[in-house]
């Protein structure tokens, strides 16, 4: 299996973007806020009923626009005319983001997902967007199928594998998450900050893959993902705590 590149620990990343009460997550204004303070970003991705990949974190409108709606079964004019709460942003595609970043920073794409359905279209919809994108970016989910999707179809897009050890600090849970690392096949780990120190991602750690970790809020968890040796995956008071902590 190919290393993650180098680039991916290079530098924190801004969780949704750097917003706020007033900059919206997963927004173009977010993003653009991250770049200028010289972070990288991660976000969140689903596709539209008519197959493109929309940054977008939850699976219903209502909590980030105020207006009901179900992602899933409306078209990406339909999204993108949806306003962020109470800002001027809008919805964006993915294709709108990489045209904003345009390679001046790194980017985490986290692909969400229903473990009922199938991975096919929200993959293809993110390939169809990054082939031909000539920045640095990576791929990562809770769901292993994804990781496991871009390792058989685009082998140079790294891919990681995002977990969480919450309601799973048992045995059966332990064989959930070694199984979940044979199905996805990643190249790095997004682990829960809650759950560090974890034996299981020291291990994983020392067997070659890099560590990343969410998210990461204040200065306690900002020591913390130095002491793990894991690059954080930042919003809040911890952006300024990592600042002064680097």
């Amino acid at each position: 299996m190919a290393e993650a590149p180098a680039w991916l620990t290079r530098q924190a990343y801004a969780h949704r973007g750097l917003h706020d009460g007033e900059i919206p997550e997963n927004s173009l204004a977010a993003f653009t806020g991250a770049i200028e303070r010289g972070l990288g970003i991660e976000c969140d991705l689903r596709v539209s009923m008519d197959g493109r990949a929309i940054v977008f974190h939850d699976a219903e409108l209502e909590r980030l626009t105020g207006q009901a709606g179900v992602l899933a079964g409306m078209t990406v004019g339909e999204l993108t005319a949806r306003e962020l709460g109470k800002s001027a942003e809008k919805i964006p595609t993915l294709r709108d983001m990489l045209d904003l970043v345009a390679g001046r920073v790194p980017l985490l794409l986290e692909l969400k997902t229903d473990r009922r359905e199938s991975v096919q279209k929200l993959c293809r919809a993110v390939r169809r967007d990054v082939e031909g994108y000539g920045g640095e970016v990576a791929v990562m989910s809770f769901d292993p199928r994804i990781a496991r999707w871009f390792s058989s179809r685009m082998p140079d897009l790294p891919r990681g594998l995002v977990v969480t050890e919450e309601d799973g600090r048992t045995l059966s849970g332990a064989v959930k998450r070694h199984l979940s690392l044979w199905q996805a096949r990643p190249q790095f780990l997004a682990y829960d900050i809650r759950d560090l120190p974890s034996r299981f991602a020291t291990r994983q750690s020392q067997a070659g893959f890099p560590l990343l970790t969410w998210t990461v809020r204040n200065a306690a968890q900002v020591d913390m993902a130095l002491d793990c040796a894991a690059v954080p995956i930042l919003e809040g008071a911890g952006v300024a705590a990592w600042e002064r902590a680097s």
